[in-house]
């Protein structure tokens, strides 16, 4: 895979927008010390290029209802292509599984899952395995409270962005 060459200037917006998406095009322009126009010609430049997903804002979910966050390790029964291809379409129409990954090592993948309540998440753990998803075990671990979630450090992963 071919990386998307950034300079210091790219690399100073994608990490003001990591913490701050909502920023308006002129703070950051001023944030990165370019001219709006400049500011928004590489913002378009790199949303074209691939280097930024989305938009999105952190709900305050505990401000807002009831709820439980469980990260699942979970095992399949088989390890065929079409196994795996199985699990992540049944995984893909559970709104409840927030995040999905697939592991190397022990485990086939890490599943984090936002519920109601746990006996939600029970159902829905249920369901899974009725879904004929694959599933052969699975390790519940409950979120007891959020230590720390910050994006990803972009100026430790691409040191050598030139100026």
């Amino acid at each position: 895979m071919a990386f998307i060459k950034l300079d210091s200037r790219d690399l100073a917006i994608l990490q003001v927008l990591a913490r701050e998406g909502r920023i308006a095009k002129t703070a950051l322009a001023e944030r990165v010390n370019l001219g709006a126009s400049a500011c928004a010609e590489r913002l378009g430049r790199l949303e074209k290029a691939g280097a930024i997903d989305g938009y999105r804002a952190e709900v305050a979910l505990r401000r807002l209802a009831p709820h439980v966050t469980v990260f699942v390790l979970a095992e399949l029964g088989a390890h065929r292509a079409e196994s795996f291809q199985r699990f992540e379409a049944v995984v893909a129409r559970h709104d409840e599984i927030t995040g999905c990954w697939a592991l190397g090592g022990g485990y086939d993948y890490l599943l984090q899952v936002v519920t109601a309540d746990i006996d939600a998440y029970q159902r829905l753990m249920d369901a899974l395995l009725e879904q004929n998803a694959g599933l052969a075990r699975y390790f519940s671990y409950i979120v007891t409270k959020p230590v720390k979630s910050a994006p990803p450090p972009l100026d430790l992963l691409i040191p050598d962005a030139s100026g």
